[in-house]
């Protein structure tokens, strides 16, 4: 069955360590484009969050923001679907969150928010230089987010850790203390929370509906556990080589990593050739 639409994770994935797009991937992807298939970010990220270079690719249309939250239409610049969580259950997440050794953040209407306190302990919980300046940039502080978010729907709520085995520990317990909702991870110390529909795999689901294709003749890469439904859902699930075990156990195909032109690689075997 012809592919129709690709979905690609972005960090990890399309993008390199550098974040940069490899120009063999810019060049698998722009011929896939030019023979009829859609080409579709899906990233845990909000659209604004996105790089310039993804959000800038002449080729993309439908893009699949924070974690399946949203899908959204550059073309037409309008919101073609969301799922998000309400007000009160987003306030139990955050609750619970802020008992951890960890920082919290969240997501409302297309950007991050972040108490002012955890806020000024970004460095403490995000040691990688970019990390660091992406959610200082990327994240307005405020002086209390649980009064902030009060009576708002939320896109997701996050919480970062400086200890990997407490976050271990914490991903179990919150999977089993949420247990009606979607929780995942996009980085190694994170903990995400969305609306139960808000996944990847639901995203591809409605945006074939949009479409009017089938979620078979579809091919989804990812190398995280936000990407997992995505991959099963699709057509074709390909994991990159630095994809967590889990994701490569569940993938139809495992590629190249992302700083070896993994993307480009697959789309050439199962799209291209």
């Amino acid at each position: 069955m012809a592919v129709k639409a690709i979905l690609l994770d972005l960090d990890g994935t399309l993008l390199a360590s550098d974040k940069t797009i490899s120009p063999a991937n810019y060049a698998a992807l722009k011929r896939a484009a030019a023979m009829g298939v859609y080409i579709v970010p899906a990233t845990g990220r909000f659209y604004d969050a996105m790089p310039k270079a993804v959000r800038d690719l002449p080729f993309v249309r439908y893009v699949v923001t924070v974690n399946g939250a949203q899908i959204y239409d550059t073309r037409e610049k309008r919101v073609l679907h969301e799922e998000e969580l309400e007000p009160e259950e987003a306030l139990q997440i955050l609750s619970y969150f802020q008992t951890l050794p960890a920082i919290c953040d969240c997501y409302v209407d297309g950007w991050g928010y972040m108490g002012r306190a955890d806020y000024e302990r970004i460095e403490e919980f995000a040691s990688v230089p970019y990390v660091v300046r992406m959610l200082k940039d990327l994240r307005t502080p405020v002086d209390d987010l649980a009064a902030f978010i009060r009576g708002r729907k939320v896109q997701k709520v996050m919480c970062f850790f400086n200890d990997m085995e407490r976050r271990a520990l914490e991903l179990e317990r919150v999977s089993a203390r949420f247990p009606n909702m979607a929780v995942s991870s996009s980085i190694i110390n994170n903990i995400e929370v969305n609306a139960q529909k808000a996944t990847k795999g639901g995203a591809l689901r409605n945006l074939c509906a949009v479409l009017g294709i089938d979620p078979a003749e579809t091919m989804a890469f990812g190398d995280g556990s936000n990407d997992l439904d995505m991959i099963c859902t699709a057509g074709i699930g390909v994991a990159m080589g630095n994809a967590y075990p889990g994701l490569k156990e569940a993938a139809d195909f495992v590629t190249l990593d992302c700083d070896a032109d993994g993307v480009a690689y697959a789309v050439e075997q199962f799209v291209l050739a």
